[in-house]
Parts: C-alpha cells; structure tokens; sequence
C-alpha cells in the first residue's frame, strides 16, 4: 500500500497512500490521517516553492535594471524569440508554401488584375464626375445674380390670364370639381357651364 514518494524541497523521501481504486469512504483511518498530513506537506511545499520562484524573479528584475534592460525591451526581445520559433515552426512554413501557392496561381492573378481595372476605371469615372460638378459649379458663379422677385402684375395682367387656355381649362376643372362635391352634376350644371364658359 506504500510507494516512493515525492523528492521535495526538503530532499526528503516520503510513502505515500495508495488508493487503487478504492472510495474515500472504503479509506481507514488510518489511510485518512496519513493522506491529510500529505495534502499539508505538499501544500506546504507549494508554498515554500512560490516563495522561491518569487525571490528569483526579484533577483532576475535586478539584474535586468543592472544591464539597462527594461520590462519593454525584455518583452520585445521575448517577442521577436517567439516570432522567429513561429517562423520556422512546419504549421507556419506549410501555410506560407500554401499562400505562396494561391499567389501565383492563375485564378488569383486573374482576380487580382481584374479589380485593379476596375479600381481604376472607378477612380476615373468619380475623377470626371468631379470635373464636371467643379466645371457646373464655376459656370454658376459666373451668372449674374437674379435681381429681385417681380409680382405677377410685372409679367402679365390678371385679364390677359383670363382668357388664356390654360386658366380656362383650369376653371373648368375647379367649376368640375365643385358640381361633383354640391351634387350638381345634373344637365342644369352643365348648362351654367357652358353658357359661363360662352360668355367669356
């Protein structure tokens, strides 16, 4: 039921219980006391362990601002390590033989050549476009400015309208209109209409 235990901070040699299987309930007391007192020596440990790799750490963060090397460039030159393990790890060289692959394969030159045209050929359509709108635009200022507004009375008189075709259509529309909404729409409404429109 005992094994070699763990070779710890301590150096020290230890058996632990062995639970093959069994339930913490099929466990004697004695199996139980014995796993306690090694849950706390291994918690124990962890913990002197944390504090060693603690006081490394200090000691190492020293050294570093001793040599002028800050957490920044620590941390650049951890990154660019990294990078370099990345770019000559299989997965990356594979995917960069694969892209290389797809970039000179027909169907992406083809791709490519044909949005550049059409890139281009935007580019100077929305470069006439804009041409024209500044060209409109300079033809604008160049009119004079439209003076005041006239009145009605400046640009025809009220009876010349009046027997103009299109007020007289109009009229008849307007008198149309009202005939339906009174309900006079019989022959005695077409009959004023005529003789109105007659004596005009």
């Amino acid at each position: 039921m005992n094994r070699a235990g763990f070779v710890g901070a301590s150096a020290s040699t230890r058996t632990e219980p062995r639970l093959d299987g069994r339930s913490p309930s099929d466990l004697s007391d004695d199996d139980v006391d014995m796993l306690r007192f090694e849950l706390a020596k291994t918690e124990e440990e962890i913990q002197t362990l944390r504090q060693v790799l603690l006081a490394k750490e200090k000691y190492a963060s020293d050294v570093r601002r001793q040599l002028g090397l800050s957490p920044l460039s620590t941390m650049k030159q951890n990154l660019s390590r990294g990078w370099q393990d990345v770019q000559s790890s299989a997965p990356y060289l594979t995917a960069s033989a694969t892209l290389d692959d797809i970039s000179h394969s027909s169907v992406y030159v083809r791709t490519r050549d044909n949005l550049s045209h059409a890139g281009q050929v935007t580019s100077a359509a929305l470069s006439n476009v804009g041409v024209a709108f500044t060209r409109r635009l300079a033809e604008m200022r160049a009119l004079p400015l439209p003076g005041p507004p006239r009145s009605l009375s400046h640009t025809v008189s009220v009876p010349t309208m009046r027997h103009s075709s299109t007020f007289k259509s109009l009229e008849e529309m307007v008198v149309s209109v009202k005939d339906k909404v009174t309900n006079n729409g019989d022959a005695s409404g077409f009959q004023r209409r005529s003789s109105r429109h007659n004596a005009s």
